[in-house]
């Protein structure tokens, strides 16, 4: 049976569509609003999903619209939009590097912006508005050492695999330092926020990161084709007119800035990069990067996670982050022991 179509329009263009991977991410577009609207309802004052819906149509009571416009909305809408950007940035990575583990959580990007806001947590004291930049910051600068360690006549797999681990180890350890350094208070705030938690998030979180997919998504959609080029080795996708280093160079960037504006805004939520793409590869059972898939992936793993963390432990009580590394452990270690049997590691 064919899964794939050629569909041409009027004017001459002919795009294929593989019907699966359509499917299958159409499938995670609703599972992750249906859980999205559910969230929305769950807290200390629960909310009918129906209400939810009403409310968000401009037809709900005073009350209803501050509790979901004005407190739980946001916080959805970051969680989706950091599980987005997650899904993305590690469908990139894992592309680029060919390989499995080659995620930001691996690379040492989270452990990177983790400094970032610890430098402005212990040393300034910084707001949170101050801290999140800190983070951006952070994440950005590492993505950057990483690439220049890992340069050598071009940017390989393995390598920047590697690289990305030597630094998550130099970095963890300078993150441990800077803990040691801060008095109790700032100790504290420093450990909840690297947990990784939507609590507290508002629209100030929601529009930097808006504004980021408005610009990052098209450019990444764009080198689509020669991402999937990518994965056939630097020396086949020259062949077929691709210019590897400068195409591997933007698309690592732009997975460096969905990184660390995401744990800008909600911390370093753990494995969410990692498992998203290769859960949405399973799904469409598709070769290539599966980048909207992998998107929507990520996006409906925070958004559920978070919505069992609510209703299991309280809005305020277990951070999202807790819930994703519980999964995301054991998908590595069952990732692992995969890829041992199957002689790749």
């Amino acid at each position: 049976m064919k899964t794939t179509k050629a569909i041409r329009t009027p004017g001459g263009l002919s795009v294929r569509l593989d019907v699966r991977s359509a499917v299958v991410v159409a499938v995670l577009m609703v599972a992750a609003l249906a859980a999205s609207v559910v969230l929305i309802g769950t807290g200390d004052f629960p909310i009918p999903a129906l209400d939810v819906l009403r409310t968000l149509a401009g037809h709900g009571d005073a009350g209803q619209e501050f509790i979901i416009n004005d407190l739980r909305l946001p916080r959805v809408l970051v969680g989706l939009l950091v599980g987005g950007a997650l899904g993305l940035s590690g469908a990139l990575f894992q592309s680029i590097s060919r390989n499995p583990l080659g995620s930001p959580d691996v690379l040492g990007l989270n452990q990177g912006a983790t400094a970032g806001a610890l430098v402005m947590i212990v040393i300034f004291g910084g707001s949170a508005t101050q801290v999140a930049f800190g983070a951006l910051v952070g994440g950005l600068v590492t993505g950057l050492a990483i690439y220049v360690l890992a340069w050598k006549r071009g940017v390989h797999g393995y390598r920047l695999v590697l690289v990305g681990i030597g630094v998550s180890a130099f970095v963890t350890a300078v993150n441990g330092y800077l803990l040691t350094k801060a008095d109790f208070v700032d100790a504290a705030r420093a450990t909840v926020w690297m947990t990784g938690s939507l609590n507290g998030r508002g629209w100030e979180q929601v529009w930097p990161l808006l504004v980021l997919f408005a610009v990052l998504v098209p450019v990444v959609a764009a080198f689509g084709r020669p991402l999937r080029m990518l994965e056939m080795g630097d020396d086949a996708a020259g062949a077929l007119g691709i210019r590897v280093e400068r195409t591997r160079l933007l698309l690592l960037t732009a997975s460096v800035f969905l990184t660390a504006a995401a744990t800008a805004a909600a911390g370093p939520v753990v494995f969410v990069a990692l498992t998203a793409p290769q859960i949405a590869r399973r799904l469409t059972k598709s070769p290539g990067p599966n980048l909207m898939a992998a998107t929507w992936m990520g996006a409906t793993l925070l958004i559920v996670a978070d919505l069992v963390s609510q209703r299991m432990f309280g809005a305020d009580q277990l951070p999202v982050g807790v819930v994703t590394g519980v999964v995301g452990g054991v998908y590595l270690l069952w990732l692992l022991v995969a890829e041992r049997k199957a002689g790749r590691i």
